[in-house]
C-alpha cells in the first residue's frame, strides 16, 4: 500500500507505464465488484438525485455494486451512505460537426468513439452533432482514476463486470419491454413500400368502398390508393371484406383506415403479418395521395377536414399558440419536460403541481433531509424522486438561456433556432407508473385520472409527515331523499376535484350548429367538401347550474320503504379546498363505444365564487331515513351467478374474450355494458383477463371464520388497485379498505357496503374537524390551465399554462414560452387558488 499512496502523487503517464500495480490495487476492492445479473438494471443515463446525465459537465458515477448512478454532486453521499468504493464514471462529449460533414446518419454507436447505450437528451438533431464516449474506474474517497478500457492490465472479474455494465441497455428499457410486451411493432414493409404513381387523390369526405356501398370501417390500401371495406369482426359486421380481397389479389400489405387519421397517427395493418403495426413513415405515405395528416380534424361521422378546407383555426393550432412568435423563458420555475412517449400527461400534472407553495415547500424545502435519509435504493423512493423531479423544475440547472457566443454564431448562419433545454424523468414515471396496466404502457391517458392517481400515492407516502395533497381535499355533502317516504339521508365523502358536466344544449350558438348539422350531412350525402365545423359555446354557468341540479337515483334502496324506490341526489361543499381542481366533462362514449370528446368553448372564468354551493345541512321539517341496511341476499350458487346475458353478448360483439366479457359485467353488478366497458379495459392488460369466472365462496362479513382468527392483519389485505379505484371516487382510503374486507374484495359489492355503512364518529372525526375549522372565504382565481388536443382520451397531447409572475406561460413538452393568447375556453382541467380572506 505503500507503493500504491506513492503513486497516486505520480503524473498520469507515469501511472500507466506502471500497469502491473493496477490489480494490486484492485484487489482490496474485489469482493465489492459485481457482473450485472440478467434481472439487475444498470442507471447509466440519469442520476438518482439530479437529472445529471454522461453529457453532464461533471459525467456519470455508476455504483460497481448496486449499478445504481449518481451525478458528481451526489456521489459522495453514497459513498459516505454505503462505503461502496469503486465507481465507472462515464463521460460523453458532444459537438458539432464540421461544415460540410455528411448528414443524414445517425452516430454509430460501436465505433470506438461512441460505446454508451444512452438516450439522447439534447434538444437537437441527432444527425448534426457527434458523441466521443469516454470511460474509466475511480476509487474514492482518492479519486483514483483507471482508464478503461484496460482489459490487459486489469483482473477478469474486473473486465468482464466493466464490460457487462458497458454493455448493459437502458434501465428503464428493460421496464419498458416487460410493460409493452403487446405494444404495436413496426411493420417490416414500411421502409421498403413502393407506392404507385397513380395520381390517385384521396378527397376529405364522402368515402365509399371500391367494390360496394359500404361506407364505414374503410381502409385505404398504401400502395395504390384503393378504398376498399374490411371484415375485422368474428361474427362477420363491419364490411365485406373487399380489402382483405384486394391484398390476395395484388399481395400489397399495407392499408391505413381511413377515420383513424389524425396529426398524432393512424391506425394501420398489415395483411402479409396478420397484425395491426405501426408506420413511421405514414405521413409520407398519405401525403403520396394527397392526405396531409398533420392538418387532418376527425369530424363527428368519422370524415375529415383539413385546414386548406377550414378557415376557423384548429384545436391543435389555438392551445399550442401555434403561428405565434412565443419568446422562450429559462430559469427558476420555467424548466420543459421532455416527453417520453406519449407522457404529456404526467408532465402537465407535474408542471401544475410544482407551482404550488405546499408542493415545493414538502419536497424541494426539504431536500437535504429526504436525501440524506432515502433508502438505499433512492429510485424506488417516492419522496426520493419527488424531491429529485421537484428541485430539476424549480432549480433553474436546467433551464439556462444560450449563452451569448452561441446566439452571435447561429445568427451569423442564419439559422438561429431557440433551444429548450429540459429533464427527462424517466425514474420517475417508471416509479408512479409501477404496476399500473394503464400508466406504465407508453400508451396517451387522461391527465384526470393520472392526477387522482398521483394524489393517492402522495398520500400513502406521506404518513407520518406533511401531506401536500391535502390542499385539494375537501368534502362534498351528498343529499339522497326517497321519492315516496319523502325522507332523507346526508352523507359526507371526500372528493379531490370538481366534475361539472357540459351541457351542450345550453350552448347559446345553438341555431349556428342547427345549420352546419344540415349542411355536413347535405355534403357527405352529394361527396363535396364539408362546411366549416361549429363549435359550441356554451356557458360557464350553465355547467355550475348542471353540477348543483339534482340527480335521479333510480335504484335507491329506501330504508323508509324497506324496498328499492326512486331517489333523489344532490351534492353540495361542506368545506371548500385551499385550491379547487375543475374538470370539464368533456369526454363522452359514442355509439361505437369508443371515448370521444366533445367540441366545445367554455367561457371559464378568471374568478369563482362557490360560496352558493356550500351545505346547509338538515334543515327544519325534514325527517332522516333511519340508519338501516338492506338485507343482504345469499345466492343459492355462488358458482353460477346471475350475469346480465345481453351485457356480454355486446361486449363479444366488440371482440373481447367472452370469458372477460363476463367478469366485467359481474364485477360491475351487471350496471350495463358502459360500466363493464370500463372494468375491461381497465383489466385488459392483466394475465388472466381471459381466463373463466371464477366466484369465491361466500362468507358473511360480520361473523367470525375459523379460518381468519389466526390470520395477521396483511393477510386479507385488499388488492391495492381496487383501494385505488374506491379512493378515486372520493372515498377514504381507511373506509374503503374496511369497504372491500367486508365483502372479501367484491369491488361492487363494497361499493353498496360504504352507502350503506357511513362512517362512525371516530372515522369521521377529521372530516368533522375541516368542517369546523373551514374559512368562509369561498373566493378562487385562476392561476393554471390544463388543454387536450385529440378527438379522445386515448390519443392526442396535453399542453398547460400557468401564470407566474403575472405573465402567462404555456409548457408544451420541453418548450416553455410566454404566453399570447392562453386559450382558457379550451381547457380540460383548471387549477383554481383560494383568495386571501383579508
Amino acid at each position: 500500500f505503500i507503493i500504491v499512496i506513492a503513486l497516486l502523487g505520480c503524473p498520469y503517464s507515469r501511472l500507466k507505464l506502471m500497469a502491473t500495480d493496477l490489480g494490486e490495487l484492485l484487489v482490496p476492492y474485489m469482493p465489492t465488484i459485481r457482473v450485472p445479473r440478467s434481472g439487475d438494471r444498470v442507471y447509466k443515463s440519469e442520476c438518482a438525485f439530479s437529472y445529471d446525465s454522461p453529457e453532464s459537465e461533471g459525467g456519470m458515477y455508476v455504483c460497481m455494486n448496486t449499478f445504481l448512478g449518481f451525478g458528481r454532486e451526489h456521489v459522495e453521499r453514497h459513498y459516505r451512505k454505503t462505503g461502496q468504493s469503486v465507481y465507472m464514471h462515464l463521460k460523453r462529449h458532444v459537438k458539432e460537426k464540421a461544415t460540410g460533414a455528411a448528414g443524414g446518419a445517425m452516430p454509430r454507436r460501436r465505433n470506438g468513439k461512441v460505446f454508451l447505450d444512452l438516450e439522447l437528451n439534447r434538444d437537437f438533431n441527432g444527425d448534426d452533432y457527434e458523441y466521443e464516449d469516454e470511460a474509466k474506474l475511480v476509487i474514492f474517497p482518492d479519486h483514483y482514476e483507471i482508464p478503461l478500457p484496460n482489459i490487459e492490465e486489469l483482473p477478469a472479474l474486473v473486465t468482464i463486470a466493466c464490460d457487462a455494465v458497458l454493455n448493459a441497455g437502458s434501465a428503464y428499457k428493460k421496464q419498458e419491454a416487460d410493460s409493452w410486451e403487446d405494444e404495436l411493432q413496426v411493420s417490416k414493409h414500411a421502409r421498403s413500400l413502393r407506392q404507385h404513381d397513380s395520381g390517385v387523390r384521396i378527397p376529405p369526405s364522402g368515402w365509399k368502398c371500391a367494390k360496394c356501398e359500404m361506407r364505414e370501417n374503410l381502409w385505404l390500401n398504401l400502395m395504390d390508393g384503393t378504398v376498399l371495406c374490411g371484415k375485422w369482426f368474428f361474427d362477420g359486421s363491419g364490411g365485406n371484406g373487399h380489402a382483405l380481397e384486394h391484398y390476395r389479389e395484388t399481395n400489397f400489405p399495407l392499408a391505413v383506415k381511413l377515420d383513424t387519421i389524425t396529426p398524432d397517427g393512424a391506425d394501420v395493418y398489415s395483411f402479409d403479418e396478420e397484425e395491426a403495426v405501426l408506420d413511421p413513415y405514414i405521413a409520407e405515405h398519405l401525403s403520396h395521395f394527397g392526405i396531409d395528416m398533420l392538418k387532418m380534424h376527425r369530424t363527428e361521422n368519422g370524415n375529415h377536414t383539413d385546414n386548406h378546407v377550414q378557415t376557423r383555426a384548429s384545436e391543435w393550432e389555438v392551445i399550442q399558440e401555434s403561428g405565434l412568435k412565443l419568446k422562450a423563458v429559462y430559469g427558476s420555475g420555467f424548466t420543459g419536460i421532455r416527453n417520453l412517449g406519449n407522457s404529456c400527461y404526467l408532465s402537465t400534472t407535474m408542471q401544475v403541481v410544482f407551482s404550488i407553495a405546499e408542493f415545493q415547500r414538502a419536497y424541494v424545502g426539504n431536500l437535504q433531509r429526504i436525501f440524506d435519509y432515502s433508502p438505499l435504493d433512492p429510485t424506488q423512493d417516492f419522496s426520493t424522486q419527488m424531491a429529485k423531479l421537484g428541485h430539476g423544475l424549480l432549480s433553474g440547472l436546467y433551464s439556462k438561456p444560450p449563452i451569448k457566443s452561441e446566439l452571435i454564431e447561429q445568427v451569423m448562419k442564419e439559422e438561429y433556432k431557440q433551444q429548450h433545454k429540459a429533464i427527462s424523468p424517466r425514474m420517475f414515471k417508471a416509479l408512479v407508473s409501477k404496476g399500473h396496466p394503464e400508466f406504465s404502457s407508453n400508451r396517451q391517458q387522461d391527465v384526470q385520472e393520472f392526477f387522482l392517481h398521483f394524489i393517492n400515492m402522495v398520500e400513502r407516502n406521506s404518513t407520518g409527515s406533511e401531506n401536500p395533497s391535502d390542499v385539494f381535499r375537501f368534502i362534498i355533502e351528498e343529499r339522497i331523499q326517497c321519492c315516496q317516504s319523502q325522507k332523507v339521508r346526508y352523507s359526507q365523502r371526500v372528493d379531490y376535484l370538481m366534475q361539472l358536466p357540459v351541457p351542450v344544449e345550453a350552448a347559446t350558438n345553438r341555431e349556428e350548429m342547427i345549420a352546419y348539422e344540415i349542411k355536413r350531412k347535405d355534403a357527405e350525402e352529394n361527396m363535396r367538401a364539408p362546411p366549416e365545423p361549429v363549435r359550441a359555446h356554451v356557458p360557464f354557468t350553465a355547467c355550475l347550474q348542471a353540477f348543483a341540479e339534482p340527480e335521479n337515483v333510480p335504484e335507491f334502496w329506501s330504508p323508509a320503504l324497506q324496498a328499492k324506490s326512486a331517489g333523489v341526489k344532490t351534492s353540495r361543499f361542506a368545506s371548500f379546498p385551499d385550491y379547487m381542481v375543475l374538470q370539464l366533462k368533456k369526454f363522452t362514449f359514442g355509439l361505437d363505444w369508443v371515448p370521444k370528446k366533445l367540441d366545445v368553448s367554455v367561457d371559464v372564468p378568471d374568478f369563482l365564487d362557490l360560496n352558493r354551493f356550500r351545505s346547509i345541512g338538515l334543515q327544519a321539517g325534514e325527517e332522516e331515513l333511519p340508519d338501516l341496511m338492506p338485507p343482504i341476499v345469499i345466492p343459492e350458487d355462488t358458482r353460477a351467478p346471475e350475469i346480465d346475458e345481453s351485457s356480454v353478448m355486446q361486449l363479444a360483439e366488440m371482440g373481447f374474450p367472452l370469458e372477460a366479457c363476463r367478469k366485467a359485467v359481474y364485477y360491475t353488478g351487471n350496471m350495463g355494458a358502459e360500466m363493464a366497458f370500463n372494468w375491461i379495459i381497465a383489466h385488459m392488460e392483466e394475465p388472466d383477463f381471459a381466463e373463466p369466472l371464477a366466484i369465491p365462496a361466500y362468507m358473511e362479513p360480520d361473523l367470525p371464520s375459523s379460518s381468519l382468527a389466526t390470520a395477521s392483519p396483511l393477510d386479507n389485505q385488499p388488492p391495492e388497485e381496487s383501494v385505488a379505484i374506491l379512493t378515486s371516487m372520493g372515498f377514504p382510503r381507511h373506509h374503503s379498505i374496511r369497504a372491500l374486507k367486508a365483502m372479501n374484495n367484491n369491488l361492487e359489492r363494497a361499493l353498496d357496503w360504504i352507502f350503506t355503512h357511513p362512517e362512525s364518529e371516530e372515522e369521521s372525526a377529521g372530516i368533522s374537524d375541516m368542517i369546523d375549522s373551514e374559512p368562509k372565504d369561498t373566493r378562487y382565481e385562476l392561476f393554471a390551465f390544463i388543454s387536450h388536443m385529440g378527438t379522445s382520451t386515448m390519443s392526442g397531447h396535453y399542453v398547460c399554462h400557468i401564470k407566474k409572475e403575472g405573465r402567462w406561460v404555456i409548457y408544451n413538452d420541453h418548450k416553455v414560452c410566454l404566453s399570447e393568447r392562453p386559450p382558457k375556453d379550451l381547457g380540460y382541467m383548471y387549477f383554481y387558488r383560494r383568495l386571501s380572506s383579508c
